[in-house]
């Protein structure tokens, strides 16, 4: 059992640069086990990059990065860190569109890298089936468990695929603006769903510029201006601070 508040993810002295283009220029950032943390700030804040360092999409010029204070993801490749338990979801979301729901779940077992004999072992387990039943429930998609995912709603596809991740039960579950052209009520929904993410053996981190969605969802908010952390704290707190307010919401 991971203690509550516990680090999942650390970053320390983080430096990205593309050519001569510093993109992070030193880095300090901290996710904690327990709860839903929110990235926000304008675009080329470094935000993605961020993500992209962590995932193992990108590498850094310096610094680290370490997964329960421990794990250097920095000396893995991508597939080695989803295995570690890092899950990450992208913008637009990415199903199988000829399988239900239901199957796109299961598939989701099948993607998480692992050994030949832990993949017979995974399909052979019983409890496979009731694990699929508990992630249908969590993003609320039981009643449209062999609808095709083709035709679901965007909103509904992005739920899908949350839950894709849930069945590979990362550490780490990050979310590249969720809400992301969703209407009003698939918003209200994403919000009550991202809140229920929260699990004292998970972290969840979130970037979205969906500032009221951020407020809704987050226990602690980071603000990022060109690649450095002005703020973190409440998200209440960060309308107030007068940097973010010039940075970010331009008065």
């Amino acid at each position: 059992m991971t203690a509550p508040g516990a680090q999942a993810i650390q970053i320390d002295g983080l430096r990205v640069s593309f050519g001569d283009f510093v993109a992070i220029p030193q880095l300090t950032f901290i996710a904690r086990y327990g709860e839903v943390h929110g990235v926000i700030g304008p675009n080329g804040a470094g935000k993605t990059t961020m993500l992209d360092v962590i995932t193992g999409k990108t590498r850094p010029k310096a610094g680290t990065v370490r997964l329960d204070g421990k794990v250097d993801l920095l000396g893995m490749d991508e597939p080695a860190i989803a295995l570690a338990g890092v899950g990450r979801k992208f913008q637009k979301p990415s199903v199988f569109e000829a399988l239900s729901v239901r199957e796109n779940l299961e598939t989701a077992l099948r993607l998480k890298p692992r050994s030949i004999l832990a993949e017979i072992r995974s399909w052979a387990d019983p409890r496979r089936g009731t694990r699929v039943a508990e992630v249908l429930e969590e993003i609320g998609l039981s009643d449209l468990a062999d609808t095709p995912a083709g035709i679901l709603a965007h909103g509904q596809k992005q739920w899908l695929e949350i839950g894709m991740l849930l069945m590979q039960r990362p550490k780490l579950l990050m979310l590249d603006e969720p809400v992301a052209g969703m209407t009003e009520e698939e918003t209200r929904h994403t919000a009550d769903l991202v809140r229920r993410l929260r699990s004292p053996e998970r972290a969840v981190l979130v970037i979205e510029h969906d500032m009221a969605f951020v407020e809704e969802i987050a226990d602690r908010v980071t603000v990022l201006h060109e690649g450095n952390p002005i703020f973190e704290g409440r998200m209440a707190d960060a309308r107030q601070d007068p940097l973010v307010r010039q940075v970010y919401l331009g008065r």
